[in-house]
């Protein structure tokens, strides 16, 4: 994406400086050509110290509200836990800033309906979700050739997010807060499912999971492996696995089932190109995380948000519709993502 020379670079203020807003935090301050970092925020004093190393010279913030009143700042991006982001995200918007959040938009549909009509009173102000699997370039290029008819009509897709196992249970400690693991990982499967369905509205759902390995999750009612099934209108169905036990490493991956045709994207994980023939037999490795294997749909993300806000400021309040997962879009994720927990809990059918 060209980003004009005339034109300014949107001055980006970081609020959390966890293992995701460092990655965020960085490719805003050296590879987005149409943004510039000017500052960040964390309550934690190693967080600050790190961007205080790491980054060119950001102010640095201990409370949002103080990074709210820099009125040198055009846009926040809100890399924080998913409790906060509803009231970050008004708290910008009533400051007149930009808002990019990190998926889910709540975990609570009342909250995402306020943000919603909040963000109507300010419609010259971009509000995006981070759901950066709408700028894979391989996502991208399924999403294109389904659009262009090459596999007919899709009536049916298989997606899964499944994490390498971590020992240390980071996960475990975070479930009470995380909306269980269909919001927390699921979410993203079923933005790409209402993506490719053309944003068919969700009808019914099912789920069943298990405790393989991490016992510690069943205190706050969630399950490390979960299957959900939802219908769409239209006939339309979507299959989504969640796990986080993996052995081999992160194995997202996504299938797209048409009345001509099909597509699958992301069925073999690999890291590279490389092929290893040992005693083993013949294989290759695997992404190790989520942000290895979407590194590049990061900055495309990043890249697109920055452009947008650069095009509403020359043609008005319409935006740009590449800037990806609108507030709306965030809402439905997060209808359907607590309505296969519902599911999940009670063991029966929930209709939406």
């Amino acid at each position: 994406m060209t980003i004009s020379a005339k034109r300014a670079p949107v001055r980006v203020g970081v609020v959390g400086l966890g293992r995701l807003g460092k990655r965020h935090a960085t490719n805003l301050a050296y590879r987005v050509p149409g943004a510039a970092l000017l500052a960040v925020c964390s309550p934690l004093d190693d967080e600050l110290a790190w961007a205080r190393d790491a980054l060119p010279e950001p102010r640095l913030y201990a409370e949002y509200d103080a990074m709210l009143a820099d009125g040198d700042i055009d846009a926040i991006w809100l890399v924080t836990p998913s409790s906060l982001h509803a009231e970050q995200i008004v708290a910008a918007l009533a400051a007149g800033k930009h808002v990019f959040c990190e998926k889910p938009l709540s975990l609570d549909v009342a909250q995402c309906e306020h943000v919603l009509a909040f963000a109507r009173e300010h419609p010259e102000l971009q509000a995006t979700i981070g759901f950066m699997r709408r700028f894979d370039p391989s996502y991208r290029d399924a999403y294109e050739k389904v659009m262009a008819g090459k596999i007919g009509r899709p009536f049916m897709i298989r997606s899964q997010t499944t994490d390498k196992n971590d020992p240390e249970g980071f996960f475990v400690r975070f479930a009470p807060n995380s909306g269980g693991i269909f919001l927390d990982c699921t979410v993203h499967d079923i933005d790409i499912a209402r993506w490719f369905f053309g944003h068919a509205r969700a009808t019914r759902a099912y789920a069943a999971g298990t405790v393989a390995l991490h016992e510690g999750l069943r205190e706050c009612g969630d399950v490390d492996n979960g299957v959900g099934v939802v219908e769409f209108e239209g006939g339309r169905l979507a299959v989504f696995y969640a796990s986080r036990t993996m052995a081999h490493g992160n194995d997202t991956h996504s299938e797209i089932i048409g009345t001509a045709g099909a597509l699958s994207v992301g069925h073999n994980p690999r890291a590279s190109r490389v092929e290893i023939y040992d005693e083993s037999g013949v294989r290759n490795e695997c992404t190790p995380t989520f942000f290895d294997r979407f590194e590049e749909a990061f900055l495309h993300e990043a890249q697109a948000f920055a452009a947008s806000i650069g095009a509403r400021g020359e043609r008005g309040a319409s935006g740009s519709e590449s800037a990806g997962a609108t507030l709306a879009d965030a809402l439905e994720a997060t209808r359907i993502g607590l309505a296969l927990r519902e599911a999940l809990e009670t063991g029966t059918p929930v209709v939406l």
